[in-house]
């Protein structure tokens, strides 16, 4: 099997949706031979800073001199990107290898990407497994080891529909991935911490809290550097600079956060801005766009090639309650080009827009 079959026939999974729950996962690992289990795992749940985490961490584990293997999503330019040994992407032969031997099942994607890579890292005999939850965490396909480090970053309200209403469901629903005798380190979040607490006592866990720092980056470094700390690991934890977070290309800011608390910490670095907008319609976006809208001049509400994409003109709708400005343009290739005329700045509200658009920013 070649590697554009292989992909064709994982991404045609994409139909059976997102299905919380690890029968299905369990399954195919039971094929494989449970890789898992013969892994050393550093598992990282929360609602945001979680792929800056496990990429500061990742690349601290690498300089040391270890074989660290890194799960995170979404991807952004190849769908490789997810699985990497020391920050080379799988082989197209290998991943078509592992396709070929195990599509015949009834996971979905997630669920047969996250079992290939622990296969992956398994078979390639890795020192440290960096993996990312795809989504919540007691239920996510991901969360299938016996014994871990866990790490919690930042909590907010998100995949609603998934995860539960408020702070405390939704942490825990995180606070699934602490195992018992464990270590769990904990981004500062003061009005869920004793959701964790419990979870840490019930289990004989211990818990490492990082301190205060008032400053998003910060903290998620300081979760990396916590964990090398355990792992008694002479290293430094340092920013990784990742696409699509808070970053520049050329002169426009990119940002593919899409809750509440990536507005908050976008906010305050915009104004006046030139905007192209796209966000999934199971994300509260009115009260993203209430923080991101009101700093904009000009916004390009616009959608993306994924069913759970909003619509532009429904966007457009709930953007012109906080911006005087708005248009509503289907493609989002033709939005960023109607923007650039007008001298485009920001581009924000999904790492599926950054996907699909990222080369006509260039």
């Amino acid at each position: 099997m070649n590697y554009d079959n292989a992909l064709n026939l994982i991404l045609q999974k994409q139909s059976l949706g997102i299905k919380p729950g690890l029968t299905r996962i369990y399954e195919l690992l039971n094929k494989m031979d449970n890789p898992q289990n013969k892994l050393n795992i550093i598992h990282i749940a929360g609602t945001n800073g979680k792929g800056t985490t496990a990429a500061a961490l990742s690349n601290a584990l690498i300089k040391s001199g270890r074989k660290v293997g890194l799960f995170t999503s979404p991807w952004i330019e190849d769908y490789r990107e997810q699985i990497k040994i020391n920050g080379k992407m799988i082989s197209k032969e290998k991943f078509s290898s592992y396709v070929e031997k195990y599509i015949d099942c009834d996971a979905t994607e997630f669920e047969l990407v996250t079992a290939i890579m622990y296969k992956y890292f398994s078979d390639e005999k890795v020192d440290f497994a960096v993996v990312e939850c795809g989504m919540g965490g007691k239920g996510d396909a991901t969360n299938v080891e016996k014994k871990n480090i866990s790490i919690i970053t930042s909590v907010a309200i998100d995949h609603t529909a998934f995860l539960g209403n408020t702070l405390e469901e939704i942490a825990a629903e995180k606070s699934g991935i602490i195992k018992p005798d464990s270590t769990c380190i904990l981004y500062p979040n003061p009005k869920c911490e004793s959701v964790f607490e419990k979870v840490c006592n019930d289990n004989n866990a211990k818990l490492v809290k990082i301190n205060d720092f008032k400053n998003v980056l910060k903290n998620d470094i300081a979760c990396s550097q916590a964990a090398l700390d355990e792992l008694g690991i002479d290293a430094k934890a340092e920013n990784p600079n990742l696409p699509a977070r808070q970053s520049k290309v050329g002169n426009i800011l990119v940002d593919g956060g899409h809750n509440v608390d990536a507005a908050c910490a976008l906010a305050p670095k915009i104004y006046n801005e030139v905007a192209v907008i796209a966000m999934m319609k199971d994300k509260n976006v009115d009260a993203y766009l209430s923080l991101i809208a009101p700093k904009c001049k000009t916004i390009y509400a616009t959608q993306v090639d994924n069913n759970r994409s909003m619509s532009a003109n429904e966007l457009a709708d709930i953007a012109k309650k906080y911006c005087d400005n708005v248009f509503s343009i289907d493609k989002a290739e033709k939005a960023i080009a109607l923007a650039k005329q007008n001298n485009l700045s920001l581009v924000c509200g999904s790492f599926y827009l950054y996907r699909q658009i990222r080369k006509e920013l260039n």
